[in-house]
């Protein structure tokens, strides 16, 4: 099964609606963006993120449009030094390469080991887009059902002022 069939089975298995919009691969957030100009929801980026040690992992949930102060973060999460995952611990994690991460790669994480995060900006947000678990769609879903999901799975999320 591929990857974005194990994501639709799922959601369709929980009862959670979505749209998914086919495109060509995009790899920055600027070109998935431009693909799904127009329709409603808002426009995230995802990042796999680790301390130093490699002793925790981070999935941090943001708009896209938002830049990240690595420093405030580390801070809020109780962290000495945080940096992006490598791919070869993203691929270990969650079965993903770099530039399809979403918080549905966590249906391939069996350790339960990574902590989820959103900004807070975009929780109120009806609508949330990600990559399903591929870079050739865009995936629309209820910000509600996505934490249904993430509840299903068996993950707490924090949201965060970022």
């Amino acid at each position: 099964m591929d990857a974005y069939q194990h994501v639709a089975n799922k959601l369709q298995e929980l009862g959670i609606p979505f749209d998914v919009v086919e495109h060509p691969p995009a790899f920055t957030t600027e070109q998935a963006d431009s693909y799904i100009e127009g329709i409603e929801g808002v426009r995230t980026k995802s990042m796999f993120l680790t301390n130093k040690k490699k002793t925790q992992y981070y999935l941090l949930i943001m708009d896209d449009k938002k830049s990240l102060d690595m420093d405030l973060f580390k801070e809020l999460v109780s962290a000495n030094r945080i940096r992006m995952a490598s791919a070869e611990s993203l691929y270990e994690k969650m079965q993903l390469p770099p530039g399809t991460v979403s918080p549905f790669g966590l249906l391939n994480n069996e350790e339960k080991d990574i902590q989820v995060y959103f900004d807070k900006d975009i929780v109120s947000e009806d609508i949330m887009t990600f990559h399903p678990n591929t870079n050739e769609k865009t995936i629309f879903v209820a910000t509600q059902d996505l934490f249904k999901f993430l509840a299903h799975l068996g993950y707490d999320y924090q949201i965060l002022e970022l």
